[in-house]
């Protein structure tokens, strides 16, 4: 079984801006990555200063050159199960050490299972209007749900563009959402949706229960966020009521040697962010094994010399 100072769960940008500072202070540090990252239907992200507009897959793959120039070590493969301690167990049955873990496994989205809707996710089917609203802007555009978080998800995409529609799927808004929703000139579309319709491997709008199609150059919804926490949990992390693990600032856990960043912590937090988050947790990673050192290396030496007491 190989041995490190830290383990990495989770290769996003979160794990490995996490393994790069861990490297840069010295630490040996080993990433384990499933390769099926969140953002990958994503052609490019955005808000990420001087990567704007880059694949996904191609910040991943510069990371992970970083990662491996700095000395460290990528393995690509699925944690099915970590120890107290820490040993961690792939689904290779290979077994791997450490003596502090990072997970950052992310997130997976719960969207709406209406025809169309995951075939084009993450094309012109989009969730986050600061990620993509640049993109479609000043175009006709669709909020997909009709309960309270969809309203004010038209609301906010309502920024990007004059013509927006909320489709609410059957469900029938509140007079009050009914008010501010046509304050801000969003119309309200209550009919059952069929599906999406796409032709030519592109959006052409979205087709209600009776035959009408509205066009839409893209559609917004608002997913259930859950986090890839199975980890956390079989490790005894707290969690919120929501099932979040709770965390300090710094990613630190309830459990000794355990901590989280980007996704799995933080369900809206963008590739810049989780970044932050990573180097963040691996900072403070860093200074925990200090003191573990300095304790370690105070013991050595007083039992190598019993009579030195630092008196």
């Amino acid at each position: 079984m190989s041995n490190y100072d830290v383990l990495v769960i989770g290769g996003g940008a979160a794990g490995l801006t996490a393994a790069v500072v861990l490297l840069r202070a010295g630490r040996t540090v080993a990433v384990v990555d499933a390769g099926a990252p969140r953002n990958a239907p994503a052609a490019a992200m955005h808000g990420y200063l001087s990567r704007d507009s880059m694949p996904p897959r191609d910040l991943i793959a510069a990371g992970q050159t970083e990662v491996a120039g700095y000395g460290g070590t990528i393995i690509y493969g699925t944690v099915v199960d970590v120890q107290p301690g820490f040993r961690a167990l792939l689904a290779t049955s290979t077994e791997v050490g450490a003596r502090k873990i990072l997970i950052a496994t992310g997130l997976r989205d719960e969207i709406p299972n209406i025809p169309g809707v995951r075939e084009r996710w993450g094309q012109d089917l989009l969730h986050c209007p600061y990620c993509h609203g640049y993109e479609v802007r000043d175009q006709p555009l669709g909020v997909l749900g009709g309960d309270s978080e969809a309203v004010q998800h038209a609301l906010l995409v309502r920024q990007w563009s004059s013509d927006i529609t909320l489709f609410t799927n059957g469900t029938s808004p509140t007079p009050e959402q009914r008010e501010v929703l046509a304050a801000r000139g969003v119309v309200i579309m209550e009919e059952v949706v069929a599906r999406l319709a796409v032709f030519d491997d592109r959006l052409h709008g979205v087709e209600l229960v009776d035959g009408a199609l509205i066009p839409r150059s893209a559609v917004f919804v608002r997913p259930r966020f859950v986090p890839n926490s199975d980890l956390l949990t079989a490790l005894g992390c707290d969690t919120d009521d929501n099932g979040w693990v709770t965390h300090a600032a710094t990613g630190r856990t309830s459990v000794a040697g355990v901590w989280v960043a980007g996704n799995a912590a933080d369900p809206r937090a963008q590739v810049i962010t989780a970044a932050g988050q990573g180097s963040t947790a691996a900072i403070a990673i860093n200074a925990e094994l200090v003191e573990e050192d300095i304790a370690f290396a105070l013991a050595t030496h007083r039992a190598a010399n019993p009579d030195s007491s630092g008196q």
